[in-house]
């Protein structure tokens, strides 16, 4: 008879591009080995564990692909309080971005010397399994391109268009006190791109990618400067009048037109506007969203402020409006959207405070990432399970090197999986959370549907609102 460590009994499976079975999971050494109806509990070695998951629905663990560990806070105590976050909505992999520059470290250098003092600082601080997303913001860092790909495994990487030659945190034309770095231009981009076709060239059996932050920066110092001096309020709405989807818009051109030129496969994160869902769909790009993207309104929030202030749901490209959140609904819907991610980022109170420009972008969302796509996306929008789990899961994993592995619920594949309770409503609060974040910009939203079981190889790492044991989440060689 199999020996199982885990049986996950009796449960609604959802298959990525396949669909819904009824059956059983069993997990051994880490990995999904039996699937099927009535496994039979006696498989269970001395130790091993069951789930009841009868009246649930079991979901492959979600593939957090855009996650910013450590840009405000220690990053070692970023990856235990904000990992263990993800465990709450259903997130077993995170896929974090890091830079050189100001935030993260705070220093510049080559990333052979940096990228290992990350990896130590995370290192058995992680509830999830991980993976880094790294940007080259100097031209040394470019030419280390092929060396991160064959010796660290990291196969995508990044450029922050909004950058571009203005620090908007100083309100500089200069952005190279930001960056740390040399000409952060398109000239900087292209060379990105060119050796990134290079080394994929070098890699045939693998999909490298640069994955773009679309806001053209030098509209966007046009705009910043008619709000600034327009003597209005100076709130969520006025940020996004600041950085209007037009900007979106002009960079997802720039960036297409070097790709195509290249060669070089593109991701375009975050996308917050049905101007820029039209255009990303015009290109051969994969395209991401957001939860709050999907979800937030910016008027909502500048009414739920508190006296003086309440720039909680400030973040990079805006919080827009209810139009365009269905905008990106309809995307996620008929495939024009690729995946939805938290673009987490553990960002404290007082560091928002009550001045629209000094305050810092971002906060945290991971631990809604199943919860609000059930809610919003099945339950409300009819959208089907397998079409959440693939845009949480299956898609990111097949992006960014993880397909086989991770993205389904299939034999040799690790046990990562969340069991989810279909009827269990809960409001959103930021304690529920269970980030280091003291606040959160969807505090107050009713939803249906939660983890109450997330197991990450093969280890239930959360269960009943609670984590079980210690972080054993592993480095991700991809």
């Amino acid at each position: 008879m199999m020996r199982y460590d885990l049986l996950v009994k009796g449960g609604t499976l959802v298959l990525p591009y396949h669909g819904e079975v009824r059956a059983d999971v069993a997990v051994a050494g880490g990995r999904i080995v039996a699937m099927g109806e009535d496994l039979d509990v006696a498989g269970l070695g001395d130790g091993g564990e069951m789930i009841d998951a009868a009246g649930k629905v079991v979901l492959p663990g979600a593939v957090d692909a855009h996650f910013h560990l450590g840009i405000y806070r220690d990053l070692a105590l970023d990856a235990y309080e904000e990992t263990r976050s993800s465990l709450v909505g259903g997130a077993t992999t995170v896929l974090s971005y890091f830079r050189t520059g100001q935030h993260y470290l705070g220093r510049t250098g080559p990333y052979e010397t940096i990228f290992p003092e990350v990896l130590d600082a995370v290192a058995g601080r992680s509830w999830t399994d991980y993976g880094f997303h790294l940007a080259p913001m100097t031209a040394a860092q470019i030419e280390e391109i092929p060396a991160l790909v064959a010796g660290h495994g990291v196969t995508s990487f990044k450029y922050y268009m909004f950058y571009k030659g203005f620090d908007l945190a100083a309100n500089s034309r200069d952005a190279r006190a930001f960056t740390m770095g040399d000409e952060y231009d398109l000239g900087h981009l292209y060379l990105i791109m060119e050796k990134l076709a290079a080394t994929q060239a070098a890699h045939p059996g693998r999909r490298l990618s640069l994955s773009l932050h679309c806001e053209q920066s030098e509209l966007m110092r046009v705009f910043i400067d008619r709000v600034r001096a327009g003597g209005g309020p100076q709130n969520l709405r006025a940020y996004s009048q600041a950085r209007p989807p037009l900007t979106e818009r002009l960079a997802i051109a720039e960036a297409a037109v070097l790709a195509e030129h290249t060669g070089v496969e593109i991701n375009l994160l975050h996308l917050s506007s049905a101007e820029a869902l039209q255009a990303a769909a015009r290109t051969s790009a994969r395209r991401e969203t957001t939860l709050h993207h999907l979800c937030l309104d910016h008027d909502d929030l500048d009414a739920r402020a508190r006296p003086g202030g309440g720039l909680g749901g400030k973040v990079n490209p805006p919080i827009r409006t209810r139009e365009h959140n269905e905008a990106l609904w309809a995307g996620v819907a008929d495939g024009r959207i690729d995946w939805v991610a938290s673009d987490h980022a553990c960002c404290l109170e007082e560091h928002k405070g009550d001045d629209l420009w000094p305050a810092r972008p971002g906060f945290g969302g991971t631990a809604l990432l199943y919860p609000v796509l059930f809610s919003e996306g099945h339950l409300r929008r009819g959208l089907p399970l397998t079409r959440i789990a693939e845009v949480a899961s299956a898609n990111p994993a097949r992006a960014f090197g993880l397909w086989g592995r991770k993205g389904a619920l299939a034999i040799g594949c690790d046990a990562d999986l969340t069991v989810l309770d279909p009827e269990l409503t809960r409001t959103v609060t930021a304690d529920l959370l269970l980030s280091g974040q003291d606040h959160c910009p969807f505090e107050g939203l009713r939803v249906t549907g939660w983890p109450v079981a997330t197991v990450v190889g093969g280890r239930v790492a959360f269960r009943d609102g609670k984590t079980s044991g210690e972080p054993s989440g592993s480095y991700l060689h991809r």
